[in-house]
């Protein structure tokens, strides 16, 4: 959308400057209301890895209240997906709509008409008669026209009258007022103590080191577009989880410079570990591969050595 800048976050410098589809849109949906997203991250201490995946991270929504009098509830669809985001744009809300890729033009190349995948949108504004959409996706802020639109309200013939398919899963945004600046940092610093509680008590790159063995064998039997998903659910969700903590350490300004250079650390890390990775499986050889994880697996230590020792459980 034209005169649109990506919040910093979001740079381009970054090690990863996109990260999942839900974090990624309410630091757009923040920054559009004058907000500093980097308050909200300090729930990225809780990220674990899940057994097949690293955690898919999202601000917890009482933490959006808590910082930002931000107010996100589950919106019913029992009518027309159009009518019901109509109805809350109407009132100043903002509609979180899960969506199918396919149809959304800023994933060009990725998913657009390519592949159906889900994901979430931010609607800020939408004209039926027009067949328009206006979004937040990712790091942006885009529209959506002629039949995107109709596949995003899944108004073209094949999706309607199917009994069988479920409606999307729909929430929406109310906006009260923020607190102070000197009130959010002091709710900030107290989430972040709370989150850190809830840390995994083991190594999470330690165990996904443990699994990736088994993981490469699977791998090397998938096609090679699986590739970018298998890497979209481990190394990106842990690298930019940690980019994004580090971040959060240097909002705080606490003299937190070992910890955010050790979160760095595993963000660089995950990167590099991805293209070696994607190398190892065009050449089919695996061995010794996860032996590169140890640096990630090192400076977690550190950094969560460092976290707990400067606010103990």
């Amino acid at each position: 959308m034209a005169g649109f800048r990506p919040h910093a976050l979001h740079d381009a410098e970054r090690s990863w400057p996109e990260t999942n589809c839900y974090v990624d849109l309410w630091i757009e949906v923040l920054a559009s209301r004058g907000h500093d997203p980097a308050a909200m991250l300090g729930f990225t201490v809780r990220q674990d890895f899940e057994g097949d995946q690293f955690t898919f991270f999202k601000v917890p929504l009482e933490d959006l209240e808590a910082l930002y009098g931000v107010i996100v509830q589950e919106l019913a669809v029992f009518d027309t997906l159009d009518s019901h985001i109509a109805a809350q744009l109407q009132r100043g809300r903002l509609p979180l709509v899960e969506v199918d890729g396919f149809y959304l033009p800023d994933t060009d190349g990725v998913s657009y008409r390519l592949i159906h995948t889900k994901t979430t949108i931010g609607v800020t504004a939408l004209d039926v008669s027009a067949r328009r959409i206006d979004y937040f996706h990712n790091a942006g802020r885009f529209t959506a026209e002629g039949e995107d639109v109709d596949g995003l309200l899944r108004r073209l013939p094949h999706q309607q009258g199917q009994p069988d398919v479920l409606f999307p899963y729909t929430e929406f945004a109310k906006f009260g007022p923020a607190p102070e600046a000197a009130a959010q940092r002091a709710t900030a610093r107290r989430l972040f103590a709370h989150h850190l509680k809830f840390a995994p008590a083991a190594n999470p790159v330690a165990a996904f080191a443990a699994a990736v063995p088994a993981q490469l064998t699977d791998l090397a039997t998938r096609p090679p577009e699986y590739f970018h998903v298998y890497a979209f659910n481990t190394l990106r969700q842990l690298g930019a989880n940690f980019e994004l903590l580090a971040s959060h350490l240097a909002w705080l300004d606490d003299g937190f410079d070992a910890e955010i250079e050790a979160a760095q650390a595993i963000a660089s890390g995950a990167k590099s570990f991805q293209f070696q990775l994607a190398r190892a499986l065009a050449r089919r050889k695996f061995e010794g591969l996860e032996a590169h994880l140890q640096p990630l697996i090192e400076a977690y230590d550190r950094l969560f050595a460092g976290l707990r020792t400067r606010l103990p459980r």
